[in-house]
């Protein structure tokens, strides 16, 4: 309740004599918004003022709009349907392209080459079962079943979650699907309750264990490509901004993030710190 009422006060208030970077409520959006923020200080060595953990995709975005901030980490599949209301799409290069377009027309607001993951769907086995199966795609996956599923109650009902899945891959079920909290699922998977689970492509938990994320190679899940999204006026007022942040675009791959995830979430790390070594790997390569 504090970070929306925060938020709406910043939406009343446009102007600012520095640079503003925000981020949605969870912990990856933090990591990026301080990976953002301290990379624009290292290069460019202007004030940033950080209104990180805001809150929902919608209130983030109408402070852009407003210009109560000036850039923050956006989804691709994200901004198609909960913000632009279009329906979902499965090719990731022109979904970007129908995003930046809708997202410079409407709202002159610029959409920056992808940072280099795709925070989607992702159907996760054992390590030992991909090895001993020679698992490496879903396509795979339904040529070895059947599997006992663990899923969050969400993805049963979604548009793109199960019977799309199961109609696509013709994945065979052991039973029903095991619906769980979404944090015992890889809990699940350890113990053998399940053999398969409907994850997210970047979670932490997948950066600890031994486990095999199944490349979904018929395109099924629309993609969630991560990008930065900021103003074209701020864009203009710092010429050097744009060309900083692209030094970013591709060097945040599925397993950097899920690494970078389970250092704040699981070893209980400050986001900033995690974001500062980060950069410095960067640097030092």
């Amino acid at each position: 309740m504090i970070a929306c009422l925060s938020a709406l006060a910043l939406a009343s208030c446009g102007g600012h004599a520095h640079i503003v970077v925000g981020s949605k409520n969870f912990t990856e959006q933090v990591i990026l918004g301080e990976i953002l923020a301290q990379q624009i200080e290292r290069r460019m060595h202007v004030p940033v003022e950080r209104y990180l953990n805001l809150g929902g995709t919608l209130l983030v975005h109408e402070a852009l709009v407003r210009g109560s901030i000036d850039l923050y980490p956006e989804y691709t599949g994200t901004a198609l349907s909960a913000v632009l209301k279009r329906p979902p799409a499965t090719d990731s290069a022109a979904v970007l392209a129908e995003v930046r377009a809708a997202y410079e027309s409407q709202w002159k607001l610029a959409w920056l080459p992808p940072l280099g993951f795709n925070n989607t769907f992702a159907m996760i086995v054992r390590g030992e079962a991909a090895r001993e199966r020679k698992l490496a795609t879903l396509s795979d996956a339904a040529q070895a079943g059947p599997w006992r599923l663990g899923v969050g109650s969400e993805f049963q009902q979604r548009a793109d979650g199960l019977p799309g899945l199961l109609k696509t891959y013709g994945l065979r079920m052991d039973g029903d699907p095991v619906t769980m909290d979404l944090g015992l699922l890889y809990v699940a998977l350890d113990s053998r309750k399940v053999d398969m689970i409907a994850a997210n492509s970047t979670d932490g938990p997948a950066a600890v264990r031994d486990v095999t994320v199944l490349a979904d190679d018929r395109h099924y899940f629309p993609p969630y490509d991560c990008a930065v999204v900021a103003r074209e006026e701020t864009l203009a007022r710092y010429p050097g901004l744009r060309g900083v942040l692209e030094q970013l675009s591709g060097k945040l791959p599925a397993e950097t993030m899920r690494r970078l995830n389970q250092q704040v979430d699981g070893d209980r790390r400050p986001a900033a710190q995690v974001a500062r070594e980060f950069l410095d790997s960067l640097a030092v390569r």
